[in-house]
This record gives structure tokens, sequence and C-alpha cells, in this order.
């Protein structure tokens, strides 16, 4: 499921996780019905060009639900560890759908939900102060000049 967007460079931007495969079920440990903690990710192939990256995490079944956002990382390859804090600075994370700062993991209320991460390169950090949320960090991506972009999918089932 996870399409790459190639980048100028020729490289191909990847977006992957050890707690789970594209396509795959989110093991219960970062959901609502376990420890509620991120996982861990990590991505390779960054566009030349690159000024910073962000990660918008959202559930297309629910409404495009935002369940984290994490913006203006560094450009270049690099990860983010399991359980990232929610005060954590940085990163600098907006507020999800839930109305916390930080991640808030798959909590369907009934059938099987996809979790979109999606990474996007861009020429020029967002600049949003605070913690933002997903309706002005989705506003911001929207004016953005982005260079790359990867999706991995995950699932949960309620």
């Amino acid at each position: 499921m996870a399409t790459p967007t190639p980048p100028p460079s020729g490289s191909v931007l990847t977006l992957t996780s050890t707690a789970f495969s594209d396509g795959d079920p989110i093991p219960r440990e970062y959901t609502c019905h376990g420890l509620d903690v991120s996982p861990a990710l990590a991505w390779r192939g960054v566009p030349s060009g690159t000024a910073a990256l962000v990660l918008l995490v959202d559930d297309p079944d629910g409404r495009d639900w935002v369940h984290w956002s994490v913006l203006d990382l560094p450009a270049g390859d690099g990860q983010l560890p399991r359980g990232v804090e929610p005060p954590a600075d940085p990163p600098q994370q907006g507020r999800n759908d839930f109305g916390k700062v930080g991640y808030g993991g798959p909590c369907p209320p009934s059938g099987t939900h996809h979790y979109r991460f999606t990474l996007y390169a861009l020429a020029a950090p967002l600049g949003l102060s605070g913690h933002p949320d997903g309706v002005a960090v989705r506003a911001a991506l929207a004016r953005a000049t982005v260079l790359g972009r990867i999706t991995l999918v995950g699932t949960y089932r309620a």
C-alpha cells in the first residue's frame, strides 16, 4: 500500500516501523486499549533540497481523524523512537483530535480502521508555533512545497 513519491534525486523515500509492516495490524500496545504509546518509525531516502519533514497520522475511516502530528523534523534520514512523550521538545508535536498534544493511538468505536502514517519532505519548514491542531497542520501542508511523500498504513480492529 505504501506508494512512495520518487524524490528528484532518484532515491526513494521510505517509512518503516519495527511495530508493524505496511498493511498489517497495529499491535494493541500502540492503541487506546493498550499503552497508547507511539510506535518507533524510521525513514530513508529524503529528497535533496528537503528543509524539514512533517509526520501526520490520521484515520480515513474516522473522517480523517488526526492521531498525531510531528512538525519540522530535521531534514535527512532519521527516526522517532517508541513512546515519544507529549511535551517532548523537540520534536514539536501538534494537538490531536482527542484534544491532547502528542500521539493518540487507534481507538475505533467499531470495525477495522486504517491508520495512515504519512511523512512529508518539505522545501521549507511549516513554521507553525505552539501545538497546532490538525486543521492548521493540513492548511500549512496544502501551502507547502512537497518534495516527497510516503505513507505507511496500519490497521486496527476494536
